[in-house]
């Protein structure tokens, strides 16, 4: 059974918080009575047969340090019996400690991060738990065999000299196809950043940028992804900016799409 969990935290956003309202929001859209629970590959995503809600987790502060801390412990606990796990942010930075936790269960994690932005500053506004600072943290520790970044529209000099000297695979929107997908290597975790999709799919996000991917090709990708995919994250939903609740309800759909997915 996957386990959903909610990590509730954007103390470390540079712009705008909010995305700490997104995972009851997105939750809700299941309840509102306009989707069906079912994924496109036919899975009736029913909570307490195909997931497990954990709820959302507590943060006493707003301590990027001690938020990574209790986060990375959460996600330890929580896979290490096998079971996979999906987690709704908050803001980018959660996925660090995530990722983190899965790489030391799974030897040779490789990592999807679906997004606009490369999130590799090596230090932003002074916070090494910025969400603009995630991938660069794990590619210096090392503890993922990849990391592929595809729907990227905002690379600026220096996280083009990070990617390269971390090695990572970029895929800039301004490219974009599906050759990638048979370049992945498994086992896979999908951290998904709901900016990458173009503002007009999905307003509700803090750091509009024009020129993403549409839903469609982002459920494609989802789909066509031809390796294990051993956990997942959405962040970034700013609830405070959405319009009538369709980033909410695009972000439950890529829920029952991503679990649809893991459960293969």
């Amino acid at each position: 059974m996957i386990k959903l969990l909610g990590i509730p935290y954007d103390a470390n956003s540079s712009f705008l918080r909010g995305a700490a309202l997104a995972p009851p929001r997105i939750r809700l859209m299941e309840r509102d009575g306009s989707a069906n629970i079912f994924s496109e590959n036919g899975l009736a995503v029913q909570e307490g047969e195909i997931y497990q809600d954990l709820g959302d987790m507590f943060f006493e502060g707003a301590n990027p340090e001690a938020a990574y801390h209790a986060i990375k412990k959460r996600v330890t606990t929580e896979i290490a019996s096998g079971e996979k796990l999906l987690c709704l942010g908050g803001d980018h930075s959660i996925a660090y400690p995530i990722i983190e936790a899965h790489a030391e269960k799974y030897a040779g994690l490789n990592v999807l991060q679906l997004d606009a932005h490369g999130d590799l500053y090596h230090n932003f506004d002074g916070n090494p738990y910025s969400h603009a600072s995630p991938f660069a943290r794990l590619m210096e520790k090392g503890v993922v065999n990849s990391l592929t970044q595809v729907g990227i529209r905002t690379l600026t000099t220096h996280q083009k000299e990070q990617a390269k000297k971390f090695h990572v695979k970029v895929y800039e929107m301004k490219d974009f196809n599906f050759d990638f997908l048979r370049e992945l290597e498994g086992p896979l975790y999908i951290s998904l950043d709901l900016d990458v999709l173009d503002p007009a799919f999905a307003p509700g996000v803090s750091h509009h940028e024009p020129g993403g991917m549409s839903t469609r090709q982002l459920i494609q990708i989802i789909q066509s992804i031809p390796v294990p995919v051993i956990g997942a994250d959405i962040v970034e939903y700013n609830p405070t900016r959405d319009v009538h609740n369709v980033t909410a309800m695009v972000g439950y759909k890529l829920f029952r799409e991503l679990v649809g997915k893991m459960v293969e």
